[in-house]
């Protein structure tokens, strides 16, 4: 399929700065599904381009957003984990995305009935926070990423597809995501891959795992297929 990039300034929420972010999308009118791309701690780097692109060649209207994006790297660093380990459900980098998916959702070529949203590491610690914060959306995959506090937070979560690896100190998190999911009876495919460590679905980083990461891709396209693709009002 073909596509179309560009980058775009993403404003932030009741500030005049913005982000500097990118977006891919197939070729054609639309509408498309829309996915909020969240990033690693290393930002908007060519991996998470990369993996934009590929979204858009599915049929998705994807934005990448960065978050570091004109501010000092060390500093939103320190914000983001304060937000993640005191303030996980009320913190500023959140309500970036809040304001990311609510820009994603304003573009013409996105159906606003369709949304849902992606995050690696960090970005699906946030990926997770956006699930049971932001209303209407249909689906969130989660890689790798911790889980909001308090856990029963997720009862007023949209469907969640997580991947983690065993050899990681995210895979206690995603058992318990798991649990506390089937406890809520909340739509979910939880899934831990056995040998893989931090960072196995980037393939720019030593710990890449070919296998985990194509059948990690194939089961999220399966569940947003299912839950945001198939999705109604």
């Amino acid at each position: 399929m073909n596509i179309q990039t560009r980058n775009v300034s993403v404003p932030r929420k009741n500030t005049k700065e913005v982000m500097e972010s990118y977006i891919a999308l197939p070729e054609g009118k639309g509408p498309f599904p829309g996915l909020l791309i969240i990033h690693e701690i290393f930002g908007l780097t060519e991996n998470i381009r990369d993996i934009t692109r590929r979204f858009a060649e599915e049929g998705y209207f994807a934005l990448a957003v960065d978050l570091f994006s004109n501010r000092n790297r060390t500093l939103c660093m320190m914000q983001t984990f304060y937000g993640l380990m005191f303030r996980p459900l009320d913190n500023p980098m959140l309500t970036d995305l809040q304001a990311s998916m609510s820009f994603l959702r304003q573009q013409p070529e996105v159906d606003t009935a369709r949304t849902g949203t992606v995050g690696f590491c960090m970005g699906g610690s946030y990926a997770l926070e956006l699930a049971v914060t932001e209303k209407g959306m249909k689906a969130a995959s989660i890689f790798y990423g911790m889980n909001p506090k308090p856990l029963e937070a997720v009862a007023r979560s949209c469907p969640i597809i997580g991947s983690y690896p065993d050899k990681d100190f995210t895979a206690q998190a995603g058992r318990a995501l798991d649990a506390a999911l089937n406890r809520y009876e909340i739509a979910h495919d939880i899934k831990i891959y056995e040998g893989t460590q931090h960072s196995f679905f980037n393939d720019t980083r030593p710990n890449f795992n070919p296998e985990a990461s194509k059948d990690a891709w194939d089961r999220m396209l399966a569940f947003f297929n299912e839950y945001l693709v198939k999705s109604v009002k």
